[in-house]
């Protein structure tokens, strides 16, 4: 038996993180020693938030989580993975929109990095529904979009909105 950490990575955009991500990191925290936040920089997308700020936003919301970090990256997951010694993917997933485009990614992940294994978590029925572009669409027509994320998540959507950011 080893004594390394178990370490999984929760990768994802995150843009912003909403208290759907909270609970999946909440719940791989109690299956893994260490969880990482890993947060993509896409190539040609800046994003409603800029990876700085996003980043900054997991922490505060996952502070309470033992075991939980947050940690950006580029490339492909798989490579994040190795580079921090994880040998698990976690995914979310929330409805059967989700499932086709998570199991393609699992099957290629799986190709390209048979040691690395992907496990899915479900959320509870009250965060289904809620997904990053939910709460910047909402936000940005002056809808109730607080209860879908932390306070800290909330103030920053509330003044990105502010700054005319769609």
């Amino acid at each position: 038996m080893s004594d390394s950490p178990r370490i999984a990575v929760y990768p994802g955009s995150f843009d912003p993180i909403t208290l759907g991500h909270v609970d999946i990191v909440e719940r791989a925290a109690r299956l893994f020693d260490v969880v990482i936040v890993a947060i993509g920089r896409h190539p040609t997308k800046s994003g409603f938030f800029p990876i700085d700020q996003r980043r900054s936003l997991a922490e505060s919301s996952t502070a309470h989580v033992p075991g939980a970090r947050v940690d950006s990256f580029s490339g492909l997951v798989i490579d994040f993975c190795r580079s921090r010694g994880a040998r698990v993917i976690v995914r979310g997933l929330r409805a059967t929109g989700d499932f086709e485009p998570e199991f393609q990614m699992g099957l290629a992940n799986r190709d390209l990095a048979p040691e690395i294994e992907t496990v899915f978590l479900i959320p509870p029925a009250s965060h289904m529904y809620v997904s990053s572009s939910l709460v910047r669409e909402i936000a940005g027509h002056g809808g109730d979009f607080e209860r879908y994320v932390s306070g800290t998540v909330a103030a920053a959507v509330r003044a990105r909105v502010g700054e005319g950011q769609p």
